[in-house]
């Protein structure tokens, strides 16, 4: 996992804005008007059932993630992460959470998030592992919806 080809790949989205995903876009998992949320790694082979594999993807794709999130910090300047436990609970209070952060409170505990300036824009690096049927990932948010 190159840590570098992933932080030139959130400069890439970052510059190209929320809405210039092609659709040949193979690591795009959800587009929509001012948004897209992409993938930048996923696991492989996590949903056999042995639970140790997933464990250590878990722990291993957090350790990639974090060490994105530094070099993005040095680029755009450190911000505190975000929980999603808050747009969770609104949720399932039966909130209506616009996307692209609805779709990042059910797949993510936490975002590193970043105000783009001068573009009014927003780039957000997570680990998608709730789901322990599926995969585990990271995504990339890149939108212009300021966050709620």
């Amino acid at each position: 996992m190159d840590t570098a080809k992933y932080v030139a790949r959130v400069v890439s989205l970052r510059a190209a804005g929320p809405s210039a995903s092609a659709p040949d876009e193979s690591d795009l998992l959800l587009a929509g008007p001012g948004y897209r949320i992409v993938t930048l790694e996923v696991s492989q082979d996590v949903r056999t059932g042995d639970a140790s594999l997933r464990v250590d993807a878990v722990s291993d794709f957090h350790a990639l993630k974090n060490s994105i999130a530094l070099e993005l910090n040095e680029l755009w300047g450190e911000q505190p992460p975000w929980g999603m436990q808050g747009l969770r609970l609104r949720i399932d209070r039966g909130e209506d959470i616009p996307q692209p952060w609805f779709t990042a409170a059910v797949l993510t505990d936490v975002l590193d998030v970043w105000r783009l300036d001068g573009t009014g824009g927003w780039i957000a690096l997570g680990v998608a592992d709730r789901d322990t049927t599926d995969e585990v990932s990271i995504v990339v948010v890149v939108t212009d919806r300021d966050p709620v």
